[in-house]
């Protein structure tokens, strides 16, 4: 580990981000550009003193669930990120294990809709970051492991994870997930965290398995989606999806036509916050 050297890495990217960068208010007594220390400690879900201790010079020797979590608050490229993981003397993350990383320009973004149902998933259906507005629509993400962290996966092999759509459209559901991992499949071969999916599909759902010998393949269009909520019934929403350079992750931002009845429901979704039942 080169503390020095990681100390001066951490101040330049601080240094670099600007509050707006990030979603935060620039406020009027700020002097000097850059976020604060405890500023970027928040955004790594982290205290300030241990954050401050990295940058000078004091600090533990961070874990790398911490060099990881500094990497998404400081929004890092994958490049930057490999860098901080040799700096605190650790081998560079291999690819499966970047998939969580998300790309800054989405991160940029995702941090400016904080009033909008969004969220970033991968190629294999795993949710990587949501908004609060879109947990209270869809249920929080982060609480599966395992293989269950994929929508694809539940999707085959957990009934409850079908309650959030309408049963007249679960067929168009299940070609869509079917389609979305023969796509990553593809792309990234055996060996793969796709690979890895559709074997456990195949041997648990004959569903999944009757639609993956189809070979079915996504259009380019995105359909409008219809969510049924616990609390607030049924919303028709419109999905926009923005793919990030590498084609490895999307932004997908869920909106309503204004003046209907589903726009409604969505404003009602930061009075209700992220307590579905």
């Amino acid at each position: 580990m080169d503390r020095a050297q990681l100390a001066v890495f951490l101040r330049t990217r601080r240094e670099a981000l600007q509050p707006e960068d990030v979603g935060l208010p620039r406020g009027r007594r700020r002097r000097t550009g850059g976020l604060r220390r405890e500023e970027v400690a928040m955004l790594c879900d982290m205290s300030a003193d241990y954050y401050s201790r990295l940058e000078q010079q004091r600090g533990p020797h961070p874990s790398e669930q911490i060099l990881a979590a500094i990497a998404g608050g400081l929004h890092l490229s994958l490049e930057e990120r490999d860098h901080l993981f040799r700096l605190a003397g650790y081998a560079t993350p291999q690819r499966i294990m970047r998939a969580d990383h998300i790309n800054p320009g989405i991160m940029r973004i995702l941090d400016r809709l904080e009033d909008t149902p969004a969220q970033v998933v991968n190629l294999v259906g795993e949710t990587l970051k949501q908004t609060r507005p879109a947990v209270a629509l869809m249920g929080d993400d982060s609480e599966h492991t395992g293989l269950a962290r994929s929508m694809h996966y539940r999707w085959f092999t957990d009934p409850a994870s079908r309650l959030i759509y309408p049963e007249e459209d679960h067929p168009t559901h299940s070609r869509l997930f079917a389609a979305n991992l023969h796509g990553a499949y593809t792309r990234d071969g055996r060996g793969s965290r796709a690979a890895t999916i559709v074997d456990a599909l195949l041997a648990a759902s004959p569903e999944f398995a009757a639609l993956w010998r189809e070979h079915p393949v996504l259009g380019p269009y995105c359909a409008p989606k219809r969510i049924q909520h616990p609390q607030l019934g049924l919303l028709e929403l419109h999905c926009q999806t923005l793919v990030d350079p590498d084609q490895s992750q999307a932004l997908l931002v869920f909106t309503a036509v204004p003046g209907t009845e589903s726009y409604g429901k969505l404003q009602l979704l930061s009075v209700i916050g992220d307590q579905r039942i």
